[in-house]
């Protein structure tokens, strides 16, 4: 019997493999595909927060980002650059591999190409290159994505809102040291370019609706040669209740990605050192009910859990802003007391302190603060 069973050898899966093997619980960690990192279902660009999260080498990284540029189709462009690395571009799938191996050199057990399709009595049912196997655990933990198979056999309730995507790599030349974002490419979310190797870009977007549509559209004014192309998905909003019996749902699975970006390896990766810390904890003391689990959740909420919140309101509120309202908000934002202080104020992780600051400067709130502060009130 397993102490602890990872369903997904993803960065969240990995990281929780890692933390709970390295802490004495005898842990295995599966993943559905025959090689972790692939297939690549993520735009690559990490805060530097977020890369110190994973625990890694620099070997992944592509590139050091300082900068943003925002560009409007109505040709009202606005660049922020901190003169210092504020995030990194990174080769995904290799800093998959680097993370499990990692959670491997701690002790992990990890099995490829294994799917799990049921749970019943303390057993996660799977199939593999052996067959079918039953393997009994003390505790789970759900690291298996936006649509979680772990979530759908327990019949737990998920995130309100998944976000369908689109992602190519292409031949484009561009500063390698800033992204460029394109609000009106699609409008609930927003669309992307991204340095992805010299001469080469990811360019993508996500959205509710007609992503298939929005996306042909953005992407007649790029060459037309397509390198690579991936569709994924990014859950909005934590499902209501991240944990089961006996288990533990971290990282997209329980719909941990930041709604103001979508980014989901700060939030998951940390929610994963929570999850592992829960798991030691309740394997210590044999203690496997509601009141010990539910401390995971206590734990995330403390953490991250209000600039989830907050993202969340603030995406909602972004799908009531208009086109005229979206141009002045442009123009406000462009005022250089603005970009100083998203420069100095901005964290990629934690918006929440420079949202409220930019709400205290006048063009700003006349722009839409009636929206965001409507929406933030809704906070406790």
């Amino acid at each position: 019997m397993y102490d602890v069973v990872v369903v997904g050898a993803g960065p969240c899966g990995s990281a929780a493999a890692g933390y709970c093997a390295a802490a004495g619980l005898k842990t295995l960690c599966i993943e559905e595909h025959a090689t972790v990192g692939y297939p690549v279902q993520c735009a690559g660009l990490l805060s530097l927060n977020a890369f110190s999260e994973c625990g890694v080498s620099r070997k992944s990284v592509m590139h050091d980002v300082s900068g943003a540029t925002v560009i409007m189709g109505t040709g009202c462009r606005i660049s922020f650059d901190a003169g210092e690395p504020k995030a990194v571009v990174v080769d995904r799938a290799a800093l998959d591999v680097e993370m499990a191996r990692r959670a491997a050199d701690a002790g992990a057990d990890m099995r490829l190409k294994t799917y799990a399709y049921a749970v019943k009595d303390r057993e996660l049912h799977v199939c593999g290159v052996d067959g079918h196997e039953k393997i009994p655990f003390r505790m789970l933990i759900a690291a298996d994505g936006p649509r979680s198979p772990v979530a759908r056999m327990l019949g737990m309730q998920r995130p309100p809102v998944l976000l369908s995507g689109i992602q190519i790599e292409i031949p484009h030349f561009m500063d390698d040291s800033h992204v460029e974002l394109y609000p009106d490419a699609s409008p609930d979310f927003f669309g992307w370019v991204i340095p992805s190797g010299p001469g080469r870009a990811r360019v993508g977007l996500c959205g509710l609706q007609n992503v298939r549509e929005r996306f042909n559209e953005f992407i007649k004014a790029f060459d037309p040669r397509r390198i690579h192309l991936v569709t994924g998905a990014i859950p909005l909003g934590v499902m209501p209740r991240t944990y089961g019996p006996r288990v533990l749902f971290v990282g997209d699975a329980a719909g941990f990605a930041k709604p103001t970006s979508g980014g989901g390896i700060y939030t998951g990766v940390r929610s994963a050192r929570h999850a592992a810390d829960v798991a030691v904890e309740c394997c210590e003391k044999n203690r496997f009910g509601e009141s010990a689990l539910r401390d995971y959740e206590r734990k995330w909420k403390a953490d991250f859990g209000r600039e989830i919140a907050i993202g969340y309101r603030l995406w909602q509120a972004r799908q009531r802003i208009g086109p005229a309202q979206m141009q002045d908000l442009c123009r406000a934002l462009n005022d250089p007391s603005v970009t100083r202080l998203i420069v100095s104020e901005g964290d990629m992780d934690r918006p929440s302190t420079l949202v409220r600051r930019l709400l205290l400067k006048p063009a700003v709130l006349r722009a839409c603060g009636s929206l965001l502060t409507s929406e933030l009130g809704k906070i406790t």
